[in-house]
């Protein structure tokens, strides 16, 4: 086999897995840690994987790394089709962050049977904790949204701590400083999660940008 062909199979592969998934070539490229230019270069047959990354790919999709590389009929492809379980992570984030908030129910019935002291305040000081909890999952997982969305939290939620458990010595004024914070946030962010909202809510522009790589294919 030429290795224009083994190109061509990959790529075929490679976009015919990620369509059937509904994913963008951003959304794919977030998972694998490279950028849709990488992951458009790919499936234009421009490119091969190195053997690390198409591992990383048959794993992500339930198919063996000799699936990427061999060409299949279309009920080939039907039988292989195995979708990606994003309810088990959405699941899995929910317990985790289900458990911090358990552990601050419990702290705080244990303080109140103890002290006969209600202090709410430790549902506050639980958010940053749910925040870190999230932004680890994210991280795990590669979803930038996810990211952006769990460190404002901690942000904010830092801020509003510090202004409980400062008492009368903080004023309102601290919550200024979650403005330039949430800005640098959403610069480091911003452009990213604007692209990929774009490409997951506009399917024109999708099916447009397939056409395209589809005619580069065959130039």
């Amino acid at each position: 086999m030429e290795e224009k062909d083994l190109k061509e199979i990959i790529a075929q592969n490679i976009f015919y897995l990620r369509t059937i998934n509904h994913m963008t070539q951003y959304e794919l490229g977030e998972q694998l840690n490279y950028s849709d230019k990488a992951i458009s270069k790919w499936e234009r047959a421009d490119g091969i994987p190195d053997a690390y990354v198409l591992k990383n790919i048959a794993q992500l999709f339930g198919v063996t790394v000799d699936y990427l590389l061999t060409e299949h009929s279309e009920q080939d492809k039907k039988i292989e089709k195995k979708p990606i379980n994003t309810r088990g992570r959405a699941l899995v984030l929910n317990v985790a962050m289900l458990s911090v908030v358990t552990i601050a129910v419990f702290l705080f019935v244990i303080i109140a049977l103890a002290t006969e002291k209600y202090i709410w305040q430790i549902f506050i000081y639980a958010l940053p904790v749910i925040a870190i909890v999230g932004i680890v999952f994210s991280g795990i997982w590669r979803r930038t949204f996810g990211l952006f969305l769990f460190i404002s939290l901690l942000v904010w939620s830092i801020i509003l701590t510090i202004y409980f458990a400062m008492g009368s010595y903080v004023t309102w004024l601290i919550f200024l400083l979650g403005i330039p914070a949430q800005v640098i946030v959403f610069l480091s962010f911003g452009i990213k999660i604007n692209i990929k909202m774009n490409q997951k809510n506009n399917p024109i522009l999708i099916t447009a940008m397939e056409k395209i790589q589809k005619k580069s294919k065959k130039k």
